[in-house]
């Protein structure tokens, strides 16, 4: 996609979607947003949050990162977007669910296989950022030899377990967890397969992804 594709679809939006849904803009404008969700993704381009869940502006609080990895909560960081996202929209969105969302051919779970392969100049951030799927890649080595997996199957459970240890990570934030004790916020664990486009969830009594759609 060139340059100009892009400038051409933000005309084709103005004068078509913009136009058709101006009032549900303007109130958007007028009496602010109200999202009942917070939706934290992968940054692939092969993800789009709105589109998977078809739902409209306003309706989702949308964080995306590389991995979609949440860090656990540290104050002495700082500079912390992901950190940022989850305390807005807890604490002033006062959204009511939390959804964190990995997927399927994520190559940021490839990468944390690969990440010494990174180079330090170019990637130092990148090198440090995929350190948080070690804890489920170790895992996966673990489960591999058991269970003799292939390395597209290490990928696709790394993939699926990183989700789980960031719902824990998440709970770390004292706001968050005050808020799920007290039952007025749920925090919600999803894998999107991009060769399906099924949906699966985390089952806690099952322990396992089961299907959404």
């Amino acid at each position: 996609m060139k340059m100009s594709d892009l400038i051409d679809g933000a005309s084709t939006f103005r004068k078509s979607v913009f136009k058709k849904n101006k009032n549900k803009y303007i109130d958007l404008v007028k009496n602010g947003q109200h999202p009942k969700a917070l939706f934290i993704g992968c940054s692939d381009s092969r993800v789009v949050p709105n589109l998977i869940t078809n739902s409209d502006p306003g309706d989702l609080f949308v964080y995306r990162n590389v991995g979609n990895f949440v860090p656990p909560f540290n104050p002495k960081v700082e500079f912390h977007g992901t950190a940022a996202a989850i305390e807005y929209a807890v604490s002033h969105l006062k959204v009511s669910n939390i959804i964190i969302c990995g997927h399927s051919h994520c190559g940021a779970i490839k990468g944390v296989y690969e990440r010494e392969t990174l180079d330090m100049d170019s990637m130092a951030h990148l090198r440090k950022w995929l350190e948080l799927g070690n804890r489920a890649k170790d895992m996966v080595d673990k489960m591999a030899t058991k269970y003799n997996f292939s390395f597209d199957e290490k990928l696709k459970h790394t993939e699926q377990i990183s989700v789980i240890f960031s719902m824990q990570n998440i709970l770390t934030y004292p706001k968050v967890a005050q808020k799920v004790m007290d039952g007025t916020l749920s925090i919600r664990g999803w894998y999107y397969k991009i060769e399906t486009g099924e949906i699966l969830f985390y089952d806690e009594e099952e322990m396992d992804f089961l299907r959404i759609v």
